[in-house]
């Protein structure tokens, strides 16, 4: 028998699931982004290097949780949402940035590390504007036969 893969797991347990699609929710989770990305370039200026860096990369994965909704899809796991970017957009150049986002953030936020320079808090700051960008005019161009098959091959991920 073979091993549910991991998306399939967060179905079972309840943390990935098709919803209603929501440009509201969506518009929410940009808003989220967008004042995240604030906070992150007023934590740089402030010389709280750690806090931009977490800033930024949640200013990232809310414009993320945004596209999900506004195709209609929930996910409540960090990994499985970033995940889902690779898989359903085939974003793979996103997917790198948010996923060195995130081990940047896992490792400022719980480890005590080298002291975090202004230039890594400014280079994941540049990447989270540009990522916010690119969400945007993604969810922008999104047409109902597009979120559709995003829809269906999400069904067919989970069905694997």
């Amino acid at each position: 028998m073979r091993k549910p893969s991991f998306l399939s797991k967060l179905k079972e347990e309840g943390k990935l699931g098709l919803v209603e699609p929501s440009e509201e929710i969506c518009n929410s989770y940009l808003r989220k982004a967008d004042d995240c990305l604030k906070s992150a370039k007023l934590l740089c200026q402030n010389d709280l290097f750690e806090n931009s860096i977490s800033m930024s990369y949640y200013a990232m994965y809310n414009s993320l949780t945004a596209l999900l909704f506004r195709v209609g899809i929930k996910c409540e796991n960090h990994a499985g949402t970033i995940l889902l970017l690779k898989r359903l957009f085939r974003r793979i150049d996103l997917f790198r940035t948010i996923s060195f986002a995130k081990d940047e953030r896992i490792d400022k936020q719980y480890y005590v590390t080298p002291i975090s320079t202004q230039e890594s808090a400014q280079d994941i700051f540049t990447k989270a504007e540009d990522f916010l960008i690119q969400l945007k005019l993604i969810i922008k161009k999104l047409g109902t036969m597009e979120i559709e098959s995003i829809r269906r091959n999400l069904k067919a991920i989970l069905a694997e």
